[in-house]
């Protein structure tokens, strides 16, 4: 049994002096809120994880790529019928500042998104681990 490497992806815009948090209203294996996150395929560079999974999740295009040396690991609550043998992620966490605009929600893995300001991204994140992702990435952005 292993954990799946993975890159977690706080993704924000700034405008007006304000920052916006993407959060993405997820509806495969599970359902909730969370922000882009993914797999990291064999020999894939992070960084390139990173861009990808943006790309990927909302359409869009990232403007800057902030690595935090944080990372950890969680199981899933069940097992997936699409990653046999992976009992969890291990994931790395990365800040990606992207222009604010219309997401193009993969309609795989989510339903919608939400552009919103650090205390409504708290309330919504399902996931304690991205809640504490996200106290880090909001700190270093205020600082």
């Amino acid at each position: 049994m292993r954990y799946r490497k993975a890159v977690f992806v706080v993704a924000y815009a700034k405008k007006n002096d304000k920052i916006y948090y993407l959060i993405l209203k997820r509806k495969l294996h599970w359902k909730g809120w969370e922000f882009p996150k993914g797999g990291i395929k064999i020999f894939e560079p992070k960084m390139n994880a990173v861009k990808r999974e943006i790309k990927e999740e909302t359409g869009l295009k990232v403007l800057r790529i902030k690595k935090f040396g944080v990372h950890g690991r969680y199981k899933y609550e069940k097992e997936l019928p699409d990653r046999k043998g992976i009992i969890g992620q291990k994931f790395f966490l990365y800040a990606a500042e992207i222009k604010k605009g219309k997401v193009k929600v993969d309609g795989f893995e989510h339903s919608g998104y939400k552009w919103v300001e650090f205390k409504e991204a708290i309330k919504k994140l399902t996931w304690s681990n991205q809640k504490k992702c996200l106290r880090k990435i909001n700190y270093f952005l205020i600082s």
